[in-house]
């Protein structure tokens, strides 16, 4: 059983950066594949960025390429989303989510086990 707890979220002005964290409990971190999701208010739930359980391998959604970095540290059991040059589009919930490691980043929601509660992101013009 892994939880996962996010943090980071805020309202901040088109242009701003945000820092997304998400600490995760047990000592199996590590060998998780990690992915942050965003959901808005009548729209379904958008992959944004994933990562690999090594940090090897990312991926981004093309809204966020360039703006978003993922990251993980695997000795604080933190993943991580920086945010930068935010724009009012990126106003959503966003969620980390966690699966047993393949090496592989899954873009979808589905297969993901372990979700946290999110934190808002809110951008104004």
């Amino acid at each position: 059983q892994v939880q996962l707890v996010e943090s980071g979220g805020g309202l901040v002005q088109a242009g701003d950066s945000l820092r997304l964290s998400c600490a995760a409990s047990g000592r199996t971190f590590s060998t998780y594949d990690m992915a942050w999701f965003r959901q808005a208010p009548g729209k379904e739930r958008e992959f944004v960025a994933g990562i690999t359980w090594s940090g090897w391998t990312m991926y981004y959604v093309d809204s966020v390429k360039g703006r978003f970095t993922i990251s993980r540290d695997n000795a604080k059991n933190t993943l991580y989303l920086r945010m930068n040059s935010l724009k009012p589009e990126d106003t959503a919930h966003y969620y980390c989510t966690a699966r047993r490691g393949t090496g592989v980043v899954v873009k979808i929601p589905g297969p993901y086990e372990y979700w946290g509660q999110g934190t808002q992101v809110t951008v104004s013009s």
